[in-house]
């Protein structure tokens, strides 16, 4: 190493600060066949001297880095061959905020007065001058002319994210401009309840996780006709669920990067059974008459029909047809004995409803829209809770 370089960098680094260090990345070449070499040393310094080793080929040229930690900021110069002084730390730091994924092209621009540049992230040395010492095949220096020293990053991901300082070297003083990369990353919902069927009364818990930079913000909603947004939080608490509480829930993650992230459970209730209407039938004799019958239950009802304290059942007489939530009495060729109460009765493993509708003699005067019409009494729903009983 020529004399003047060895001593002006011991110079440099005669008195270095605590928690400080120098990168040195030299290039020569050695006669006869003037081979290109690189040697490259790093001292981390605590207190006290920093001694560096020294080479004298035939040519080299050395350009140094050095970093000082000084609380509250961060300061990188580089020198070649004199001391540096002093250095611009006054420039506050910029934020860049990109999408994961998205391109990220981080700026800085040179004087024709600028001898060597570099690139760093935090303390790795990214380019030094055209020189890449990177391995990551996703950056890459952008120079569209003489001025300008842009770092571009491909694929950008979280791990990306960091401090990025383009440091200059003049034949005046070294100058840093630092650029905070922050990358954001759209919602993901990554865990959510499964489908649950619960019993009405009881206390339901539903939970939707979400990822995302920044975090996001998780909302929920019931899709029924009003579809009014119901909580704000990864858990949504329901007490004593009703049956209007049953149906397609929707949890939905957002942070204004993307999309939202949308996922959905389904709640069923369990409720016992409630007949909700009844149609009596005014039917001359020798006409069929039909009797209707609807009820409301989850699990779906079972339906029976009785005369009196008799059960029935479907024969040439008489038909029984049921189908989802109603059930059909069909009296084919009404007597006079046909006419009088009959009582729907529907069941489920939570509980049992009846009701009582009419098949009467025109003229009788008796209101065929019985809907209000629902009567209960002690030996029907004795007999409906044995007939169940007997089933198991």
């Amino acid at each position: 190493m020529a004399a003047k370089h060895q001593r002006n960098i011991r110079e440099a680094l005669q008195h270095p600060h605590p928690n400080t260090s120098a990168s040195c990345c030299c290039h020569y070449r050695t006669e006869p066949n003037r081979a290109e070499h690189t040697l490259t040393h790093t001292q981390t310094h605590t207190r006290g001297r920093a001694e560096l080793y020294s080479f004298e080929p035939d040519e080299m040229s050395c350009f140094w880095i050095h970093s000082v930690l000084i609380p509250g900021f961060f300061v990188l110069f580089g020198f070649e061959g004199f001391p540096v002084i002093s250095v611009d730390s006054q420039r506050s730091t910029d934020n860049i905020t990109i999408r994961q994924g998205d391109t990220a092209v981080i700026r800085c621009y040179v004087d024709d007065k600028v001898s060597k540049v570099a690139w760093l992230n935090r303390s790795n040395i990214i380019f030094a001058g055209e020189d890449k010492w990177s391995l990551d095949p996703r950056v890459e220096l952008v120079t569209q002319g003489q001025l300008e020293y842009s770092l571009r990053i491909q694929k950008v991901d979280v791990f990306d994210e960091g401090p990025y300082t383009c440091s200059i070297q003049t034949k005046q003083q070294p100058k840093t401009s630092q650029v905070y990369l922050i990358v954001q990353v759209p919602p993901v919902i990554y865990k959510v309840s499964d489908d649950i069927t619960v019993n009405e009364g009881s206390n339901v818990t539903l939970t939707c996780l979400a990822n995302g930079r920044p975090d996001p913000s998780i909302t929920w909603r019931l899709l029924n006709p009003s579809a009014e947004a119901l909580d704000v939080g990864e858990y949504l608490e329901i007490s004593g669920i009703v049956r209007s509480q049953a149906g397609r829930y929707e949890c939905k993650a957002s942070n204004d990067v993307s999309t939202p992230d949308v996922k959905y459970v389904n709640v069923v209730v369990n409720y016992p059974p409630y007949i909700k209407e009844v149609r009596s039938s005014e039917t001359p004799v020798g006409q069929a008459g039909a009797l209707h019958c609807e009820a409301s239950a989850v699990p779906q009802p079972e339906f029976e029909w009785y005369r009196d304290e008799r059960r029935l059942s479907s024969s040439q007489s008489v038909s029984i047809q049921i189908s989802g939530s109603r059930t059909l009495l069909v009296v084919a060729n009404v007597t006079e004995d046909d006419y009088g109460n009959y009582t729907c009765v529907a069941t489920n493993r939570l509980g049992i409803h009846n009701a009582s509708v009419f098949l009467y003699k025109p003229g009788t005067g008796r209101d065929i829209n019985a809907s209000g019409c629902v009567c209960q009494s002690f030996w029907l729903l004795l007999l409906s809770v044995l007939s169940a009983l007997l089933k198991c």
